[in-house]
């Protein structure tokens, strides 16, 4: 056989092999997986891998056969690039119509929305509300002690340290992955200047968050909170109790209600009224603006305050002047009451 033979050869055996290979490459892509629905829903979870999420497109019937989709998927070089969220799958029949619409389509997006004073249990049951969680498997993820040990928090939950902010997730995020992100907006509020000033006043990042989960549990109005926050300032620097009706409320079952004496003697470390000092830990999830309040107080000698009914305070600096507030405040109420009672 000569030279000019053998390069025709190679020249059709090399043209074969491509046509195999691209009859191979279509047959696979194009394989039919015989998904029975018009439209279907898929979830990919953050960590999912190709063969995990095969597994699911399985169970869900939309696949039946899992090697052909998985070798379909790394034949695209797409096996670590499907994105995580909520899918929609429009007559999807094929390999190659599943991988696409899973890496084109976009995944569906919930808006959250955390607000200031929400205490841990609210922040738990709002998430399984919006996410479709177990509001119990949240409140065992924000107690776990290797999960606070691992992200650094010296405290017995995450309370207080969900950062209230309006975040957006995909849908079919984990409790794991949503509480990472709320974790990282409160550490990243923290900068070193703040880090200074809570060491400058004597306090650690703990206690100013302590502190300012009681003044956002007290004050309605953004230019109260520096006046409140000076009082409990004052009181502590003197060793006075704080008496912080906020943390009775976060001590009783049936809160928020009206506070009695008989709630001002329950026994518990978040008791104000019992115990000097802040209490263990914060009692809710405090905002930027209560925060920067317990870190910069406004200068004053007021040591007490009562509501007046139209979400202000009237301060005090002695408990003379403090107790005809009261009265007033009192006053107020039952006319109130009254006026409720007419109606």
């Amino acid at each position: 056989m000569n030279e000019k033979s053998n390069k025709k050869l190679v020249i059709l055996f090399g043209f074969a092999t491509i046509c195999i290979t691209i009859i191979v490459y279509s047959l696979i892509l194009y394989w039919p997986q015989n998904n029975n629905h018009s439209n279907s829903r898929i979830s990919i979870k953050p960590g999912t891998t190709l063969a995990e999420i095969s597994n699911v497109l399985f169970q869900e019937k939309i696949i039946t056969n899992q090697e052909i989709f998985k070798l379909a998927v790394k034949m695209l070089g797409k096996e670590k690039k499907i994105p995580i969220g909520t899918f929609q799958l429009i007559k999807a029949k094929s390999n190659y119509q599943i991988i696409r619409q899973l890496m084109d389509s976009a995944p569906e997006i919930i808006k959250i929305r955390i607000l200031e004073g929400w205490d841990l249990k609210k922040i738990a049951g709002y998430l399984g509300q919006k996410m479709d969680f177990d509001s119990t498997d949240v409140m065992l993820l924000a107690t776990d002690k290797k999960f606070l040990i691992k992200n650094k928090i010296e405290a017995n939950s995450l309370e207080g340290y969900l950062y209230p902010d309006t975040y957006f997730f995909f849908k079919g995020e984990t409790e794991k992955s949503i509480l990472l992100e709320l974790l990282k907006q409160n550490k990243e509020f923290w900068k070193q200047s703040f880090k200074n000033r809570a060491m400058e006043l004597g306090y650690s990042a703990h206690e100013i968050l302590t502190l300012a989960s009681i003044i956002e549990g007290e004050a309605i109005y953004d230019s109260e909170r520096p006046k409140i926050s000076a009082v409990y300032h004052n009181r502590l620097n003197i060793n006075m109790k704080l008496q912080a009706d906020p943390t009775i409320q976060y001590i009783i079952e049936d809160a928020p209600r009206r506070i009695f004496n008989r709630d001002l003697k329950r026994k518990s470390p978040y008791n104000t009224y019992l115990h000097k000092g802040l209490p263990p830990g914060p009692i809710n999830s405090p905002g930027r603006k209560s925060i920067l309040a317990a870190l910069y107080p406004e200068e004053n000698d007021f040591l007490f305050f009562v509501a007046k009914g139209d979400g202000y305070h009237t301060f005090s600096t002695n408990e003379r002047d403090h107790n005809k507030a009261k009265r007033k405040f009192q006053l107020i109420r039952k006319q109130l009451n009254k006026n409720k009672k007419r109606k």
